[in-house]
């Protein structure tokens, strides 16, 4: 890194040295745009991040949420008389719930530990004027959705097979969504996660190790403006973004049939926005930073709440209303939102303004805000 950091600042001050001269000459921020470009080419750890590691977590959550048959709910019957083995036989019949014999104290370490959804207990049974009825007592935890969809499950089954017929004669139609996949939700997230890392840790990384190392010092004895330098970070990973936008939505499309269905264009134009967003944001917290653990606090910090909050890996609808307009305002639910919405619903620009807004007034602050407080040493 020494090294390629040594070779950008002699290429900049040869450029400014041409151009104070007259003689030809590309622009300075081209310049070190171009400087900034060759830079991360030199460094495969980068190029593996930006590219690679994306497509790979993509296969491996792909994999595991795959679209297949529902697992079978687990259910323990406890294993204290010999109705037992037939209780277990008659919620077995049902295509959805699984049931097996334990002990009570077995039963209940399974159903605390979260390896069965609900134990089943037979109880005495309740005689009426005109016959007997089997009883069962249920235990389970409300909290846990599974559980309670467990407990409506064992209970359909145990009733039918007391003698409970239906009335109503229902019939099933099946129907698959474009976007409906949990792959579909995820590759949004994935592009939206990855260029806020490339945003905050390639741009704000780099400025940090070239002040602790003197670099920026050397720079600044440049003719070059203070906004050139800063912008040529912004503009190097626009040719970054579509490179990876390319990988990622061809690996998607290929290995799982990820397609968008909205405009390529719209979702192209509002990544560039989301890159450039996080880019000033990086800039920001590498303004003023002087260490290396100093930049990885801060980006730490600045990514935590996006990662837990904005709608990666699951819904931040799952989190509580009073919460919904903080996490609104994250620039990373901001573009994962206006990114599954152009892809997986069709969405055009327009509908999509409020969440462009929130990306570009975070990216022009950030901006603005960082070119103003900059520290060159």
């Amino acid at each position: 890194m020494a090294e390629t950091q040594q070779d950008f600042i002699t290429r900049t001050q040869a450029s400014t040295q041409r151009s104070g001269t007259g003689k030809s000459s590309l622009h300075p921020l081209i310049e070190l745009t171009l400087a900034r470009i060759r830079e991360a080419i030199r460094q495969p750890e980068a190029l593996f991040w930006v590219f690679v590691f994306p497509a790979l977590l993509a296969l491996a959550l792909g994999i595991a949420f795959r679209n297949t048959g529902p697992e079978k709910m687990r259910v323990a019957v406890e294993n204290n008389g010999e109705l037992a083995a037939k209780t277990a036989a008659d919620i077995s019949r049902s295509a959805s719930v699984e049931a097996i014999l334990l002990a009570p104290d077995e039963a209940a370490r399974a159903l605390r530990t979260g390896k069965v959804s609900l134990v089943v207990q037979n109880s005495s049974a309740i005689s009426t004027a005109t016959q007997s009825h089997p009883a069962f007592n249920f235990k389970f935890d409300p909290t846990r959705p599974e559980s309670r969809m467990a407990k409506l499950a064992v209970d359909d089954a145990l009733q039918r097979a007391s003698g409970r017929s239906d009335i109503a004669v229902i019939s099933e139609k099946t129907v698959t969504e474009p976007g409906a996949r949990y792959i579909d939700f995820l590759i949004p997230g994935l592009i939206g996660m990855n260029l806020m890392s490339s945003g905050l840790w390639g741009l704000g990384f780099a400025i940090v190790f070239a002040r602790t190392n003197k670099l920026l010092k050397r720079l600044a004895a440049t003719p070059m403006r203070r906004w050139h330098y800063l912008l040529s970070f912004i503009l190097s990973r626009l040719l970054f973004l579509v490179l990876e936008m390319i990988a990622v939505l061809s690996f998607a499309y290929f290995i799982f049939g990820v397609k968008v269905h909205g405009s390529l264009l719209t979702f192209m134009l509002i990544a560039t926005i989301g890159s450039m967003s996080f880019a000033g944001l990086g800039l920001l917290v590498a303004s003023r930073t002087q260490t290396i653990e100093g930049a990885s606090g801060w980006i730490n910090l600045v990514m935590m709440p996006m990662w837990l909050l904005s709608g990666t890996f699951f819904s931040s609808a799952r989190f509580p209303d009073v919460v919904q307009p903080f996490i609104k305002a994250l620039p990373l639910t901001a573009l994962n939102d206006s990114l599954r919405a152009v892809m997986n619903e069709g969405a055009s620009l327009a509908s999509n303004a409020v969440p462009v807004t929130v990306l570009l007034a975070w990216g022009l602050i950030s901006f603005l805000v960082a070119l103003r407080i900059f520290r060159w040493q």
